[in-house]
């Protein structure tokens, strides 16, 4: 069902920036180069999916899909923005129908409507592989906590497979051993690659050196059941604690809750969870997607960690993911519930992000007496 309405999307708005490109610009002399070249550029994603694993050079086209999705997708906005703008000179008649006809207007029109998604792309691509901290300060009541500060850094939807760059991982540990949390938490989507190969060897030495004070959390996510990886032998290896429906208390001071991603079937209600906690101290929980707020929001938790989202990764999805969840991204206090959704430290399909970041959330708690 997905692919479906993946190929739908794909395939009719492709036609509608064909069929408008063909009308608006290219003249009868081009326009069997203009199929050719269009047709070349098109099927590079339906091929690369159809050839998917079949090493080179198909791997190279599986590569280069990776861009031609999100730049169709500002291709086809740009020629809606022209056509809007259109509409609008039928009524004003800001330009003259004799300028929209010529050939300056066909030649430096279809120029802007090429490269402006191109530029799109290019800073798209600079952007997802730019690391930002995103930094937060709150106030929860400590209870009978033993601390009075806490310093957390918070991470999700890494996506780590065979051909993530090993340099972008170092460059997160780099970061992380900058901010010197107390507390490391990954909010799932960690690993979609497999094991089995020792391609994920890399990635679990690079990620173990990193040791805060108080440990380093995991929980789930949805990719992790997809690629079989929901062992935990990565999350071991690579020195992280992974909660599944469980509970941890941290130097008699903090309650960790990590729920099961609700791809599992099994997975207990928030409520369940929650009653096997020490209800003298904070509660800090971990969902790896934000599907359920307003259930927790009316539960004793002070702190819900979660991920998944990416923020919509690509304008205009972002607008959509904001329609689906309560929170889509950032931080909100509900109730006695800080919430926090971080739009992801990398990306899952196409390496180009639009909108949000590539984001390593730092949490500072204070822990207020009385």
């Amino acid at each position: 069902m997905f692919h479906t309405i993946i190929a739908f999307a794909y395939t009719i708005p492709n036609l509608y920036v064909f069929i408008r490109i063909w009308q608006l610009f290219i003249d009868r002399q081009y326009r069997l180069p203009y199929i050719l070249v269009y047709l070349f550029m098109a099927l590079i994603y339906p091929l690369s999916n159809y050839f998917a694993g079949g090493g080179f050079p198909f791997s190279m086209l599986y590569e280069a899909a990776g861009y031609i999705l999100p730049f169709y997708l500002y291709l086809f906005l740009s020629v809606l923005v022209l056509d809007f703008f259109l509409l609008f000179n039928r009524i004003f008649r800001l330009v003259s129908l004799h300028r929209l006809k010529s050939k300056v207007f066909k030649r430096y029109g279809l120029a802007v409507v090429v490269v402006v998604p191109v530029f799109i792309v290019i800073a798209g691509v600079i952007n997802f592989n730019t690391i930002r901290t995103t930094e937060y300060k709150i106030d929860i009541p400590a209870r009978e906590s033993e601390i009075s500060k806490l310093k957390i850094v918070f991470t999700a939807d890494f996506h780590l497979n065979q051909g993530v760059d090993t340099s972008f991982v170092r460059r997160f540990v780099k970061r992380v051993a900058m901010i010197r949390p107390d507390l490391v938490i990954y909010g799932g989507d960690i690993i979609e690659g497999h094991n089995g190969d020792g391609s994920m060897e890399p990635f679990e030495r690079i990620l173990s050196v990193i040791k805060p004070e108080f440990g380093v959390y995991a929980v789930l996510g949805n990719h992790e059941h997809y690629a079989g990886q929901d062992n935990g032998d990565f999350f071991r290896k690579a020195g992280m604690t992974l909660l599944r429906d469980s509970c941890v208390v941290i130097n008699n001071s903090i309650n960790l809750v990590g729920r099961n991603d609700s791809h599992v079937n099994s997975r207990k209600t928030a409520d369940q969870v929650l009653r096997s906690v020490n209800d003298s101290l904070p509660v800090i929980l971990i969902d790896h997607r934000p599907t359920e707020i307003d259930l927790v929001s009316h539960l004793p938790v002070d702190i819900q960690l979660s991920g998944h989202t990416h923020n919509g990764q690509l304008f205009p999805i972002n607008l959509f993911t904001k329609s689906m969840y309560l929170l889509s991204w950032g931080h909100r206090k509900i109730g006695n519930t800080h919430f926090f959704v971080t739009s992801g430290i990398r990306l899952w399909g196409p390496p180009v992000r639009t909108t949000g970041k590539s984001e390593i959330m730092v949490i500072n708690v204070n822990f207020v007496k009385g």
